[in-house]
């Protein structure tokens, strides 16, 4: 068997690159993909976090070899320690993701191309000499971060280099546009549509009060971004207020989200939610919602 390599990203392996992501976004959105461009844009920056992205100073890619073929691979942050970057990223290392083939007939010794790379990583964040080494899963494709649960052969080998899980679990949950809540006239309740923070923002309205709203994201499937995924959006907010809670409002507002999101041409609609938030997680599922995956946030090197 041919030996592994690791070394430094080159242009050339692009394209195996972004066939490796894809297929971990795939175990975690179905029918979404991402784009080569995409995958060598987020190499360089990450447009998107545009608070955290600016501290960055270095960035290092490196990929696992074998036969001529990208078998793993593992994006570096290293983030600066000036007073400009928020205090809890000051002079932090991080594995910003990590992707390797699970273990087959065809790629016997994906473990150890793991574990050779992992081995490179940690070496890597030694040399930054860091004050804390971190680790995730962020791909950039919507809805995959933290370490999804549906990457068990990822979470072995962090567990494996002494990463251990130290933040929240989130609850992904997807359904599909047409099983939402039919939209349907509320007496004395009114919609107003305007731009809001995260996306299209409807709010619900009474005696001129606002009683709760819903931000629908529909630019998750920019064409530049994903090669696959056009019908999918998010919800970035879903708020009742304390007048209006427990009266199914949610369930009325997410019927006037939908049906906005028809005449968009979305067919699917992805939630985030905080795994000890039950009751949020149950209003979803009883609405049409189903779970995708769990993902565990916040990853800390802590070798025994």
């Amino acid at each position: 068997m041919p030996a592994l390599e690791v070394r430094p990203f080159r242009r050339a392996d692009r394209d195996q690159l972004t066939e490796l992501i894809n297929l971990h976004v795939a175990a975690v959105v179905p029918g979404a993909s991402v784009s080569v461009n995409t995958v060598l844009s987020a190499l360089e920056r990450q447009p998107d976090e545009f608070i955290t992205d600016p501290w960055v100073s270095e960035r290092v890619t490196l990929v696992a070899e074998q036969r001529n073929y990208v078998v793993a691979a593992a994006h570096l942050l290293r983030y600066r320690s000036d007073d400009e970057v928020g205090p809890q990223y000051q002079d932090i290392g991080e594995i910003d993701w990590f992707v390797c083939h699970p273990q087959a007939s065809f790629w016997p010794d994906s473990d150890e191309a793991g574990d050779l790379l992992m081995h490179a990583c940690l070496a890597q964040l030694a040399r930054w000499n860091v004050r804390a080494r971190y680790a995730g899963g962020e791909l950039p494709a919507p809805a995959v971060y933290g370490l999804p649960r549906t990457w068990p052969h990822i979470r072995a080998l962090y567990e494996r280099a002494g990463f251990r899980h130290v933040g929240d679990t989130e609850v992904i949950l997807i359904a599909r546009v047409a099983d939402l809540p039919p939209r349907e006239p509320r007496p004395g309740v009114t919609v107003d549509r305007t731009l809001g923070e995260c996306g299209t923002r409807l709010t619900a309205y009474a005696h001129g009060h606002a009683l709760g709203f819903i931000e629908v994201d529909t630019a998750l499937s920019r064409p530049e971004r994903q090669a696959r995924g056009k019908g999918l959006a998010d919800i970035g907010n879903l708020h009742i207020g304390p007048s209006a809670y427990g009266e199914g409002l949610e369930h009325w507002l997410l019927g006037q989200a939908a049906d906005w999101l028809g005449l968009c041409g979305v067919d699917r609609l992805l939630a985030y939610e905080a795994a000890t938030d039950g009751t949020m997680i149950d209003h979803l599922t009883s609405a049409g919602f189903r779970e995708l995956t769990r993902t565990d946030r916040g990853w800390e090197h802590r070798p025994e």
